[in-house]
């Protein structure tokens, strides 16, 4: 596994690490330059992660070299004139909170005017690209992905991780040429529940790079393994997928266990009871658990079980893997750390994996929801220095 050993850090202990972590840049004379990426979105929780890391890194005292926050904003959803004017109020916030550190740059992803025609996946791939050219002689780069849509850190996430990720021979290297990735996540599993996902598009969107598996004439007689990560209010996005999987598939949904409602599997299990497990005649056997709130532990619950099906699969010439995550942001992207590593070892193999999603088209959840919500943050360190 790439992530054997891992950094991860949540609550206080997030704060704690970023104090040392960049004071011992200061006490080593090295020079930080930060490239920050975060959603200009309603969510509110993006303000309340970036406050906490600038107040970090402004007592370390390290030396800025350089710093600059990328808002990443959307104009294809439908959003109320309330969750609008959030948006709005969150942007100025965002980009206020980031003065102490460096400016701001706002990139737009979307379609409008001469680009209604243009697909979800090519906005994506257009969006990977403009980021791609905001790097340069970083030596962080930080994804807040707490308001930022599925589809979007997703694709960014594995884009940063295709170029950061280093091939050794055989083996790979999580240093990044000195560049420390981070993902930070303001998490509320209660807030989550809360967000509607609305008029899923019709059009499946596929995360760039992980299309394969549903798309290549050559595999469409290779068995196909399909991992629903469930969630709440998602049975619409769900099936808009279920139609793109063929009647023959292995499917194994994953819910969140352990979680902090301890009644949480069993109430996603009803929900899906009618337009999964009973119209697919699903065995509760097939029920697989992903821990919620630890991405690491579900990156290796999930990439356990695709190299296990890959194995066994490979007798009948090869196999499919689809993995659509529906479930909160943690979990989420441990899945696509599985999905990353399957990918890499792909060439030349007998299998090939694929992340499609049925994309809403509005989001709903009361203003009073945002408002009061009390996240907790938390940290992922995928490469730079504690991997070198």
């Amino acid at each position: 596994m790439l992530w054997e050993q891992y950094v991860f850090q949540r609550g206080t202990k997030v704060q704690d690490l970023w104090e040392r972590m960049y004071r011992d840049r200061r006490e080593a004379e090295k020079p930080v330059k930060i490239l920050y990426i975060a959603g200009r979105g309603f969510d509110v929780r993006a303000n309340a992660v970036l406050e906490k890391y600038v107040e970090s890194v402004s007592e370390s005292a390290c030396r800025i070299e350089k710093a600059e926050l990328v808002l990443v904003g959307f104009s294809s959803y439908q959003l109320s004139q309330e969750l609008q004017e959030q948006t709005d109020e969150n942007a100025k916030i965002l980009s206020s909170l980031f003065e102490r550190l460096g400016s701001t740059t706002t990139v737009h992803i979307g379609a409008n005017g001469e680009e209604e025609d243009i697909s979800a996946a090519s906005l994506l791939r257009q969006g990977n690209d403009q980021l791609m050219q905001l790097i340069s002689d970083h030596t962080d780069i930080v994804l807040d992905v707490s308001s930022l849509p599925r589809i979007a850190y997703l694709s960014f996430m594995l884009a940063l991780l295709q170029r950061l990720v280093k091939v050794n021979g055989n083996s790979y290297l999580l240093s990044g040429g000195g560049v420390t990735f981070q993902i930070l996540v303001g998490e509320d599993a209660r807030l989550d529940g809360k967000i509607q996902s609305e008029d899923p598009s019709n059009d499946l969107v596929m995360i760039p790079g992980f299309a394969t598996a549903l798309q290549a004439e050559s595999m469409q007689d290779w068995p196909l393994v399909w991992f629903p990560i469930l969630g709440e209010n998602k049975n619409a996005q769900l099936q808009k997928v279920m139609e793109a999987v063929p009647l023959a598939a292995e499917i194994c949904p994953v819910l969140p266990h352990p979680s902090k409602d301890l009644r949480r599997g069993d109430k996603l299990l009803l929900e899906y009871k009618a337009s999964l497990f009973d119209s697919k005649d699903i065995p509760l056997t097939n029920v697989m658990y992903a821990h919620e709130s630890h991405p690491f532990e579900a990156y290796r619950q999930l990439l356990t079980a695709m190299s296990r099906y890959q194995k066994s699969m490979s007798l009948l010439g090869g196999c499919r893997l689809v993995v659509t995550p529906l479930a909160s942001k943690l979990i989420t992207l441990g899945v696509a750390l599985a999905c990353f590593e399957m990918k890499l070892k792909v060439a030349n193999s007998n299998y090939a994996v694929a992340i499609p999603n049925a994309e809403p088209q509005r989001y709903a959840v009361p203003l009073e929801e945002l408002r009061k919500s009390e996240p907790e943050i938390s940290m992922l360190i995928l490469t730079g220095e504690p991997y070198q």
